[in-house]
This record gives C-alpha cells, sequence and structure tokens, in this order.
C-alpha cells in the first residue's frame, strides 16, 4: 500500500480540499496521514475524519514589521526538525500540501528527504507559504487560469479545486421540506460564508418583500447573524449556519448569491449553480480576483460590496435568474471541473516513481 503524507491548515479553506481528496486517495490503495500545526482549524477537521494526525512547530511569514518576525523564524526551523522526524518514520511515498504556513515546514523537510511533494494554491494570487515551497515541489496545481501566469512553467497545472462528492449528492424536495417551502416557485439561496456579512444580510432582509414576489429565499447568515424578527415568514427561512443538509438546499436552489472564496466559487462550479459574487473586501484582495474571474470566463456576476443596495440586489438577481440557462451553459464546458481526478493520477503517478512501480 502506498503511503502519503498530506499538510495544509491555519483556515478551512486550506483543509476540505485535502478531505474532498481522502475518499479517491483511499479507494487508489493510499494510506494517508496528515501533518498540522499543534491546535489549529486542521486538527479537529482532520481528527473527525478519523485520519492519524501529527502537530508540528509553526510560524507566520509577515510582509509587515511584528516583533514576531523575530521568534517565528525560530519556530519554523523546529517545525522542519519535528516534521523530518515524523515524515522519516512515517516513510510515505508523497506529499500533498494545500498550503498555509504549517505547510512550509513539512514541504522543507520533504524536500531533505528526498520525498517527492505536489502543492495547490486555490486562490488566483499566490501565497506566500505555497511561493516559499515553490523549489520544493515537484508540480503545482492551481484553480485559475490566471495564476499559471505566477508559477515556474515547467510545474503549473490547472486543475480546478476539489470538491465534496457529497456536495452533488443533494435530494431538492428534501430542501424544500426542511425550509418548509412549496413547489412552483425558484429558490434563491443566499450564502454569507461562516462568519456570515452584514452588509450582504442587511441587503438581503432590506430586499425581502420584492425578492419574495417571484423566490422562495433560504438565507444561510453566519452564526448568530440571524433575525429571529423573520422567523415564520412565508417563502423564506433562515439559519445560522447549515452542516450535513448543506447539499439539499443547494440541489433545491435555482441561484446563489454568494462570497468569492476559492471553494465557494469551484463549489458553485462543481453544481452548476448561476450565482452573484459579492466578494469579501480586504486581505490580498482575492475574493475580487476569484470573482473577477469567473465573471470572465461567463459564470458568475459579480456585485462589489461597497456598491451593494437593495435595488441593485434585487434587479442583479432577477437578471441572473432570467439569464440563468447562459450561466448554466457556460459552467457546463468549463474545464476546471476534474480536480480530484487530476491531482490523485499525479499523486499516484509520483509515488509510483518513488518507488519504482
Amino acid at each position: 500500500m502506498k503511503r502519503i503524507v498530506m499538510t495544509g491548515g491555519g483556515t478551512a479553506g486550506h483543509v476540505t480540499p485535502n478531505i474532498a481528496l481522502m475518499p479517491t486517495l483511499k479507494a487508489r490503495g493510499f494510506e494517508i496521514y496528515y501533518i498540522g500545526s499543534y491546535d489549529g482549524i486542521e486538527k479537529k477537521l482532520i481528527e473527525d475524519t478519523g485520519i492519524k494526525y501529527y502537530g508540528v512547530s509553526t510560524g507566520k511569514f509577515r510582509r509587515y514589521f511584528s516583533m514576531k518576525n523575530f521568534t517565528d523564524p525560530f519556530r519554523v526551523l523546529k517545525g522542519v526538525r519535528e516534521a523530518r522526524k515524523i515524515l522519516k518514520e512515517l516513510s510515505p511515498d508523497v506529499v500533498f500540501s494545500k498550503g498555509g504556513f504549517v505547510s512550509v515546514p513539512v514541504v522543507k523537510g520533504a524536500k531533505k528527504l528526498g520525498i517527492p511533494c505536489i502543492i495547490h494554491e486555490s486562490d488566483y494570487s499566490v501565497g506566500l507559504a505555497n511561493k516559499l515551497c515553490f523549489s520544493a515541489a515537484e508540480k503545482i496545481c492551481c484553480d485559475f487560469p490566471e495564476t499559471l501566469k505566477s508559477l515556474p512553467k515547467d510545474k503549473g497545472v490547472l486543475t480546478g479545486a476539489p470538491v465534496r462528492k457529497e456536495l452533488s449528492e443533494g435530494n431538492s424536495g428534501n430542501g424544500h421540506i426542511v425550509c418548509g417551502f412549496e413547489e412552483g416557485k425558484p429558490v434563491l439561496l443566499v450564502i454569507g460564508g461562516s462568519l456570515g456579512a452584514a452588509a450582504v444580510n442587511e441587503a438581503v432582509r432590506g430586499a425581502l418583500p420584492e425578492l419574495l414576489k417571484t423566490f422562495n429565499v433560504i438565507h444561510i447568515c453566519g452564526k448568530g447573524k440571524t433575525d429571529e424578527a423573520y422567523d415564520g415568514k412565508e417563502g423564506y427561512r433562515q439559519f445560522d449556519y447549515v452542516g450535513r443538509g448543506l447539499a439539499d438546499l443547494f440541489a433545491a436552489a435555482d441561484i446563489v448569491v454568494s462570497r468569492a472564496g476559492a471553494n465557494s466559487v469551484f463549489e458553485l462550479l462543481a453544481l452548476k449553480k448561476p450565482n452573484i459574487l459579492i466578494p469579501l473586501p480586504g486581505g490580498r484582495g482575492d475574493q475580487l480576483l476569484n470573482a473577477r474571474s469567473f465573471e470572465g470566463q461567463g459564470y458568475s456576476m459579480v456585485i462589489k460590496q461597497e456598491d451593494i443596495t437593495t435595488e441593485l440586489l434585487v434587479s442583479k438577481v432577477n437578471e441572473l435568474y432570467e439569464n440563468r440557462e447562459s450561466y448554466i451553459s457556460a459552467m457546463s464546458e468549463s474545464t476546471q471541473q476534474d480536480a480530484i481526478k487530476i491531482i490523485c493520477d499525479m499523486l499516484v503517478e509520483a509515488a509510483d516513481e518513488k518507488t519504482g512501480d
């Protein structure tokens, strides 16, 4: 049996694509192990899958001044030593890294031990942690065609993002039942992100009198962001968070309003859901870049958060619904929807080359 060590963490976005790959990796004969930080979000997410988890020391690489810039390099060096020790013990045939700062010690440690590494960049612009791993990687997977320009020419591979298979297995009828909707009206699903989005939530609630004339509305507001004043409103159902039932809500939805994180937009692409993206402002600007890429490829409409008003939201939602078939057609022709197979093929090939199979 082949062995693989997976790594990545700091945010759920650096972990969920790894989890999406795991069933196929197991089916193709891999024994899977995971290296993350001692107490990052990745620890619980991976332990919930039953995969053996190892923690290492890690530090953040900052582009700005901080006193921690003087201490974190030592934490990284400690993490490299810890990762090398774990990798020696496990002796994997290949390492797959999803990025985040915890991945740097693992990838650097694997390079020193001659273990092939494949890394994956989700966002339009490459994160610093992945940039630091370029020299150690055999291949660098990416989600967006524009990102290839920022990668070494002999290493970049356009794969798209691995998306959990179970998201495509939802039942529309169950979604309607959970929400208490009658069949007949189209369904608008609004997803504000795990922390919610105050500007989006406010605009959606302000637009309800108009939206509910045409649509049933499912509103995932973010933890603690529901408003009891809207409980029981006919045609409207709000949730602070949805776990296992999300696939049914997606299946019920005709169109979607969403943030523009890389994993989110590729879930919409995989499910072929016409969508309006409202990118989260700030950071490296990746959500805006992600959204503009999807808009340019004909998969999405985009509204900037600073431009959002009740009137604009209603107008764009109606426009999207009227033109939904053109978005479905564009998404159906995308070549960025087979990420799990492409990535797993590369991992099998790298492992076979190492073992001489």
